[in-house]
């Protein structure tokens, strides 16, 4: 079961889809025990707005469906492209802040000018890092031309970057993998 869906790329989008036809978010089959019968089993709501300025309105608390099935008694969910499973901060900016890092800007700054701790921003950059080998394994299989950038994975993910936005790359790889 793929966790992230290839829709719904900003959250309002997600909201009305959720409001009005939540069943397009209902897996085809239960991702442990592959029965193909999952129910709506209400939802969770995640504080994924976090750019709101004081004063302004947010799109808190955002609700995702969660799915039963009746097969093995587990649940689960999907997420809307806008979204970043298991984080706090959606994917815009976290490549906002990724691209900063990339261009060499230093953590300190970085994180001034994304107004986000330097501890959360270094786990940004080190998770990016940590895992480029796997990622650019199957990302060069579906787009040979990053092949071109060698072994610096700052080249890799600049390279990436311009070809799409970073939540487009996790949902090509949350299909062949579990992207955290």
């Amino acid at each position: 079961m793929h966790r992230i869906l290839s829709s719904n790329p900003s959250l309002l989008h997600h909201i009305f889809q959720i409001a009005h036809s939540p069943e397009v978010y209902r897996p085809e089959q239960c991702p442990r025990c592959g029965l193909a019968c999952l129910w709506l089993h209400g939802s969770y709501d995640r504080k994924a707005d976090r750019s709101c300025a004081d004063g302004e309105t947010s799109l808190n608390h955002v609700p995702v469906c969660r799915f039963y099935c009746g097969g093995c008694g587990r649940t689960c969910s999907r997420l809307p492209l806008a979204l970043a499973p298991r984080r706090w901060y959606d994917w815009e900016v976290q490549q906002r802040v990724l691209e900063w890092l990339l261009a060499e800007l230093s953590l300190r700054k970085a994180s001034e000018c994304a107004r986000l701790d330097r501890r959360t921003v270094r786990r940004w950059r080190d998770w990016l890092r940590a895992q480029t080998t796997l990622f650019s394994f199957h990302l060069r299989e579906r787009f040979p031309d990053l092949g071109r950038t060698g072994d610096d994975w700052k080249a890799f993910w600049r390279a990436c970057l311009d070809l799409m936005p970073l939540r487009e790359v996790m949902e090509m790889l949350d299909r062949k993998l579990d992207v955290p």
